[in-house]
């Protein structure tokens, strides 16, 4: 390799892979510095593994061992999160939390855990008797003898953050490239110069510095360049989620005393006014083993009734599984690799891992930057609006509008009312939509009682048409998720 020709061909200073919410976090903060920043994902859009399938919770802090990455990191995301929302304009909510705890004689490990978040810095954690459990949740069942009562527990939207972050840090200068799969990465060096060759399926790319924000493979990418070897086991959880109509079964999140698996199911509203319920905990060997069982929607359902006997299963509108990127070590792995210079681990993101990212983001970014003798931009845009929502809005809100630009009464999904104009901003915003599944996880379009049967066909006409597509190039999630076969004559 000629030494002269060296300068170019670092195409980037920070080089982040995986869109998910580390990734899209640590991209924000890193845009916050004058670097050329490109982030690298596999799939067609952000949010599309792990950060898309999860309770959208936001911890208190209490679970975590002190002194821990985790502990640390989700102590410092949950204070960030609330200005956090209101910066960047997405849903959040501060409604609290419980852990139950149902036998007399293990009121000491609720005990314990109090004082383990007190540890950590977690404030305001109290233990509730039978009594007052139930004044505050009168659907909780009378069998919980105590409980954990944390009122800095908050509730999420997972779409809403990662998207959030990802057209921030996109509109101040990073690049995102999509359908794109890292293939191997190989240090590189010239003329005391470290660097990385990351082999991709559309290319080579170089960069100074890279981030491993790769989820349940970030233990394949450490592992080609660091001596110290992680290993990151794939953990299942399935899902229910309910209606709407079942959203205030319960105000606060509900938890269960924990166990060696993780927070135990759960019981949640979510932002969006639906209730949800588990997940399960079981290590898996395969990596996109996201398939539900009916083993597993069984076991959701029998471990909640222990926190809720009259929980409204009848209610339950579609069902989910996703995969937590748990490491051997129980921790967080964050930072530059001890023996690779300039690779930087956001590995073994497992839960609490979305409460965490803001911090992540912040702290990786600021270390990164020293690292490569970065400074500050003078101007970074820190706000960022997200799409006018319908559904929430005021009449006089809906009103203007509306004569502003009529489409956005042209309601397209009736189960979530999500209207024409809200699907067209999802597709022309920055890091637009391109398939159906990103305007859902934009808009909520096809995420009501009816599972998108209603609407997915106008959703398709809209999408085709900003796109400047054949409807038959749409896709539900990329990848050849192709909806359509073929067209009859009056579609083409």
């Amino acid at each position: 390799m000629a030494p002269e020709i060296w300068e170019v061909r670092f195409m980037y200073d920070v080089v982040v892979i995986g869109a998910g919410v580390t990734g899209c976090a640590v991209a924000r903060e890193l845009s916050r510095y004058d670097l050329k920043i490109c982030v690298l994902e596999r799939e067609e859009d952000v949010c599309c593994g792990t950060s898309k399938a999860n309770s959208g919770i936001v911890h208190a802090g209490h679970d975590a061992r002190p002194g821990s990455l985790k502990a640390k990191f989700n102590l410092m995301g949950n204070e960030m999160m609330e200005d956090l929302s209101k910066e960047l304009d997405f849903p959040f909510r501060r409604n609290g939390s419980m852990v139950l705890c149902f036998k007399e004689e293990e009121k000491g490990k609720l005990e314990e855990l109090k004082r383990q978040g007190e540890e950590n810095g977690v404030k305001g954690l109290r233990i509730l008797e039978r009594e007052e459990i139930r004044r505050m949740e009168p659907n909780l069942t009378e069998n919980a003898v105590a409980a954990l009562y944390a009122p800095s527990g908050g509730i999420v939207c997972p779409f809403g953050l990662t998207i959030a972050l990802a057209e921030n840090a996109y509109v101040n200068g990073a690049e995102f490239r999509f359908n794109t799969e890292v293939a191997s990465i190989e240090r590189v060096s010239d003329t005391g110069r470290e660097g990385y060759l990351l082999r991709t399926d559309k290319g080579e790319i170089r960069s100074r510095a890279v981030v491993n924000a790769a989820g349940v493979y970030a233990d394949t990418f450490n592992n080609m360049v660091s001596g110290r070897k992680l290993s990151i086991i794939p953990r299942k959880g399935e899902y229910r989620l309910l209606d709407k109509s079942t959203g205030k079964f319960v105000d606060k999140t509900i938890f269960q005393m924990p166990t060696e698996l993780g927070k135990g199911v759960l019981i949640t509203p979510t932002v969006h006014g639906n209730l949800m319920v588990g997940p399960t905990a079981a290590d898996i060997e395969d990596k996109e083993g996201v398939n539900t069982t009916a083993e597993g929607l069984e076991e959701v359902a029998l471990k909640a009734a222990l926190s809720a006997e009259h929980v409204p299963g009848g209610q339950v509108i579609t069902s989910f599984a996703g995969l937590r990127a748990h490491e051997a070590g129980d921790d967080f792995v964050i930072g530059e690799a001890e023996d690779a210079a300039f690779f930087f681990n956001a590995a073994g993101i497992e839960s609490p891992g979305l409460t965490s990212a803001p911090a992540i983001g912040a702290v990786l970014a600021e270390e990164i930057a020293g690292r490569l003798g970065a400074v500050r931009k003078e101007k970074f845009q820190v706000e960022r609006k997200g799409i006018f929502c319908v559904s929430t809005a005021t009449k006089e809100e809906l009103a203007d509008r509306i004569k502003e630009n009529p489409a956005y009464g042209n309601v397209i999904c009736r189960c979530e009312t999500v209207t024409e104009g809200e699907i067209r901003d999802a597709v022309r915003r920055p890091l637009g939509a391109k398939s159906l599944d990103g305007v859902k996880r934009r808009t909520r379009a096809g995420m009501g009682r009816c599972q998108s049967g209603f609407c997915s066909p106008k959703v398709m006409e809209i999408l085709a048409e900003e796109l400047g597509c054949s409807k038959l190039e749409l896709t539900k999630s990329g990848h050849g998720s192709y909806l359509l076969a073929g067209l009859d004559k009056e579609n083409l």
